[in-house]
């Protein structure tokens, strides 16, 4: 469970249960996504149902489907959410899609290896290395700028949400509601196959 380190840029007013969409063989090889359309591989699918199931255990079925569900438009997180809610036992259709969810953008390096990144654009990758969180790739978008798209969203939340989203978006989530340090939080290992929830300030792995 994680703590806040300073106080919240966006204090959640409801509980966010945020799952990131399932393995893609582009994860396999680190290959960076950002807002190519990959489908889900086998294991994400299999990630996928995992989450509906222990999402369905956990909450019951009344009580997880008294959530609110939105995810990316992006294909792997509409596939994920069809999946884990099959999984839970609820109607595949009746969650909404929020263009503000997509991915952060890694720009003319989308589709690339960090490897070939650094034997491509060296200069540029070690500006990334030292400034994560504000550097904006070629074309792409920093993490503060992803912050600035999506602080509105978490502003708006009034009820209890269940979001399928990207690991980008999962970090300027927990800089953004838990007050997590831009470094940190940049650094995060953000766990496919699980949900994370974040309520009371914290965040708790379910």
């Amino acid at each position: 469970m994680s703590r806040a380190s300073a106080a919240p840029a966006v204090p959640l007013r409801a509980p966010l249960i945020f799952v990131r969409h399932g393995e893609t063989d582009w994860n396999v090889v680190g290959r960076l996504q950002g807002q190519r359309d990959v489908p889900l591989n086998p294991r994400g699918r299999d990630q996928a149902a995992a989450v509906g199931r222990a999402l369905a255990r956990r909450l019951g079925p009344s009580g997880l489907a008294a959530h609110d569900f939105v995810a990316s438009p992006m294909a792997r997180a509409r596939e994920t959410m069809a999946i884990l809610r099959e999984a839970a036992g609820l109607p595949v259709e009746g969650y909404a899609l929020d263009e503000r969810l997509r991915e952060l953008t890694f720009g003319s390096w989308e589709g690339l290896t960090w490897r070939e990144v650094q034997e491509r654009s060296a200069q540029e990758a070690a500006r990334r290395e030292a400034d994560k969180w504000g550097f904006t790739p070629p074309g792409g978008e920093s993490y503060a700028a992803l912050c600035e798209r999506i602080a509105p969203w978490l502003a708006g939340l009034e009820a209890p949400t269940l979001a399928v989203s990207h690991g980008g978006v999962a970090r300027a989530t927990m800089h953004l509601a838990l007050g997590l340090d831009p470094r940190e939080a940049s650094m995060a290992e953000i766990t496919q196959g699980r949900a994370m929830l974040f309520a009371d300030g914290r965040l708790q792995w379910l």
